[in-house]
């Protein structure tokens, strides 16, 4: 999310809202994307909705184009797919085009669509952003920290599983809908996480960085009890706890810190000098855990919202 106030007199502001993108509209918002990502640090849409920007129409999902003049220079995604919480958002104004009032129109438009029940993410918590939520009349809701630790001469104790457990490499097509139902189990309380279905799947295991060699799933007997599934970051030399989870009632016998354990091993025999994590905030006994083996906070995200 960013900010910006004042209209700037004598340009045609538009905003279209689509169920869908075409090709050229893609790529138009990628770029767009990516230039204030080379501004700003990091991305202004997470992962999941740059996602949800190719492969036609997602159950839910409305993209909002703001161009000035027949230019693209405002981005804004709305999920509307929860049946509890209220919509989520996110949103971008080009770097060269802020403070013209662009962030506030993209902010009503959404408000406006989700019948003013909004969240609304800001990536990196800046400044602007908690401006445009004071604005646009939001309060915070959610911080979401990113985590991060040297891999470099890592000194971990050896993973101990129970004794009843092994681990084996994820297959794709094959382990697919046990590790989406342990999944959907493990973050029922998580409203993006635990609600990825097998086509959310699919995308990910479509993008050149999936590698199920870093996709570990933990069994007991034929149930899928746990699992790691790692990320590497190329560009950025980073690896990733992508997603930890256990299955309810399997919490407590420290399999997830042997499966955290076995990932990080893995990660640092790739040559990644440095391992990174997402965790919520209010989460304490995840931070704790992932603190002891030698995590600290490196940035945060922050979610706004309505009041309810």
């Amino acid at each position: 999310m960013t900010s910006d106030d004042i209209a700037r007199p004598g340009r045609s502001r538009s905003i279209d809202t689509l169920t869908a993108l075409i090709p050229e509209q893609t790529e138009a918002v990628l770029d767009l994307l990516a230039e204030a990502a080379r501004i700003d640090g990091q991305q202004a849409v997470s992962e999941q909705g740059r996602l949800a920007l190719r492969g036609g129409p997602r159950e839910g999902v409305s993209h909002f184009l703001l161009t000035v003049d027949g230019q693209l220079l405002g981005y804004a995604q709305l999920e509307d797919t929860d049946p509890v919480e209220a919509p989520a958002a996110e949103l971008v104004i080009h770097p060269s085009h802020r403070g013209h009032g662009h962030g506030r129109a993209l902010g009503s438009a959404l408000l406006a669509a989700s019948g003013k029940r909004l969240r609304v993410w800001a990536h990196g918590g800046h400044s602007a952003a908690r401006h445009l939520a004071q604005v646009l009349g939001l309060t915070l809701f959610r911080e979401l920290r990113q985590m991060r630790r040297p891999l470099s001469g890592l000194e971990l104790p050896d993973p101990v599983l129970p004794a009843d457990v092994t681990v084996r490499t994820f297959v794709p097509g094959q382990d697919d809908t046990a590790w989406l139902a342990v999944n959907a189990a493990a973050f029922a309380h998580h409203p993006e996480q635990g609600s990825l279905t097998q086509r959310d799947l699919d995308d990910r295991k479509a993008e050149p960085w999936f590698d199920p060699a870093g996709f570990f799933l933990a069994f007991r007997g034929d149930d899928l009890v746990g699992f790691h599934w790692t990320k590497v970051h190329a560009e950025d030399q980073l690896g990733e706890v992508y997603v930890l989870g256990v299955a309810p009632g399997t919490q407590g016998g420290g399999l997830g810190k042997s499966l955290t354990t076995i990932g990080l091993r893995h990660l640092a025999a790739q040559g990644l000098p440095t391992a990174m994590l997402y965790v919520d905030a209010d989460n304490k006994a995840a931070v704790a855990v992932y603190e002891r083996l030698g995590f600290a906070t490196y940035e945060v995200d922050l979610m706004y919202r309505t009041e309810t």
